[in-house]
């Protein structure tokens, strides 16, 4: 009776590596497509937003029309629209290319772990927190980042 070894699969292709970065920079390319062809500024055009109709601006009230501005090449509009979207927006880029790039060459992208994974979570709560809180003051103190 002979043991035989486990035979292990061969390595993804470059074609299976690439897939879910693929997807997702597809993904956001059509969406982003969506709304240069699909006016967010018109009431109602892209529905109600939730937290707007509560009384109160979210992190992402603006988010829309920031990135339709930005497809028209007005970043003074998006920045006035979602300033944290404007703000995020080169970083999200850089991360998703970073994805890609490491995939293409075989290789798993880049985590931060423990202490380091748990500061930049903390430190993007906070951020994201402040940004919220700050738009949702009344004048003069944060309005100006109201959408």
């Amino acid at each position: 009776m002979s043991v035989l070894a486990p035979v292990a699969p061969p390595p993804p292709t470059r074609r299976e590596r690439l897939r879910a970065p693929a997807l997702t920079i597809g993904g956001l390319a059509l969406a982003t497509v969506a709304l240069r062809l699909h006016d967010p500024h018109v009431a109602g055009s892209w529905g109600i937003c939730p937290s707007a109709a509560l009384g109160f601006w979210c992190p992402g009230c603006g988010g829309l029309r920031a990135v339709n501005d930005l497809t028209h090449g007005d970043v003074a509009s998006a920045a006035s629209s979602n300033l944290l979207l404007v703000v995020l927006m080169p970083v999200a880029v850089a991360l998703l290319a970073a994805w890609a790039l490491s995939r293409w060459h075989g290789r798993r992208a880049p985590r931060l772990r423990g202490r380091a994974a748990s500061v930049v979570l903390v430190a993007g709560l906070v951020v994201v927190g402040a940004f919220t809180l700050l738009r949702n003051l009344p004048l003069p103190v944060g309005t100006w980042l109201a959408p």
